[in-house]
């Protein structure tokens, strides 16, 4: 028989399973991951702010992607660590930093659409209207997208723990290695009608306007280069269209993978690999699939090696 405790403040993380001879190993390859989301994403961020040359709407937008990134694990990835070390009886939280972890969580997903929706439009003022790309693409303009993706994330997200926040809670166990929406409603023993049909609704219209806004985009883009004769427009459209693609599919395949597998419980161990890999995946393949395909990140880090090698001979 199952045992219920009123609105607890101390819930339980289940976490992974670990044993005494992988405890370790796993504990250092996370910290390895989780040191070269950081290094990696925070040195772009840097980097871009440093050169001059950088200061393009298309990097500006992926200063974005890149703090989003470093937000997503942050949360995550040492909280992960610090479970891995403990017994599972150990492994407690308090509600209300559940509460933040989850809200953390879903901005993290709720943002990696709307970013990747901005960086979309800009690829498709670039490419389909490259006259007016300075006129259109202004630092105005580019805040406006950037306040407009992240207040979206944080309406959408508002609004969808503020829903769970008001149910009582009759359960303490986090069935999840960190804590999400769908974990936190588990705990309540009242209706949540209300939460899965809000929760469908934020998925089904995120989901839309994502696939939506990357379909028109990319469907205008192929048309402007099977018409154009420039090589060198297309080959550089070519370019720039499928990093942001490959980085979408890989955001959209790990997400979804985390949708699906939430809806089984007998996949338990699946379940819990998948919403790690949901953050750690795209969180390092990011900035070395941008910093590989960008010709000016290329050059500003080898001028740096080249003037650290002078100063150090």
């Amino acid at each position: 028989m199952e045992n219920f405790t009123f609105n607890s403040f101390t819930l339980q993380m289940e976490g992974i399973k670990v044993t005494p001879m992988s405890m370790y190993p796993l504990f250092f390859f996370f910290l390895s991951i989780y040191l070269f989301i950081l290094i990696s994403n925070v040195g772009i961020i840097i980097m871009i702010c440093m050169d001059r040359s950088l200061h393009q709407p298309m990097y500006l937008l992926f200063c974005n992607l890149s703090f989003n990134d470093v937000l997503g694990n942050s949360y995550m990835v040492p909280r992960l660590m610090s479970d891995i070390l403990l017994p599972p009886a150990e492994r407690l939280i308090g509600y209300y930093e559940c509460v933040v972890q989850a809200f953390c969580s879903h901005i993290f997903g709720t943002a990696s659409h709307t970013v990747l929706m901005i960086m979309a439009f800009d690829r498709y003022v670039a490419i389909c209207n490259p006259l007016r790309y300075s006129m259109i693409m202004t630092n105005r303009m580019v805040v406006k997208l950037t306040v407009s993706a992240w207040g979206l994330a944080l309406v959408l997200v508002g609004i969808l723990l503020g829903l769970t926040v008001r149910l009582s809670r009759c359960r303490t166990l986090i069935t999840n290695p960190y804590c999400d929406n769908a974990s936190l409603f588990k705990l309540s023993c009242e209706s949540v009608e209300i939460n899965n049909i809000y929760g469908l609704t934020f998925t089904v219209v995120l989901l839309t306007s994502s696939i939506g806004s990357i379909v028109f985009t990319y469907t205008r883009i192929t048309m402007v280069c099977l018409t154009s004769r420039n090589k060198s427009v297309n080959s550089k459209a070519l370019k720039t269209c499928s990093t942001h693609l490959f980085v979408y599919m890989i955001m959209f395949v790990c997400g979804k993978f985390n949708i699906v597998v939430h809806r089984f419980p007998q996949f338990v161990d699946q379940r819990k690999l998948v919403a790690i890999l949901f953050h750690i995946v795209p969180g390092s393949l990011n900035p070395v699939i941008y910093g590989a395909q960008s010709k000016e990140i290329k050059k500003f880090l080898s001028m740096l090696f080249r003037s650290r090698k002078v100063l150090s001979s």
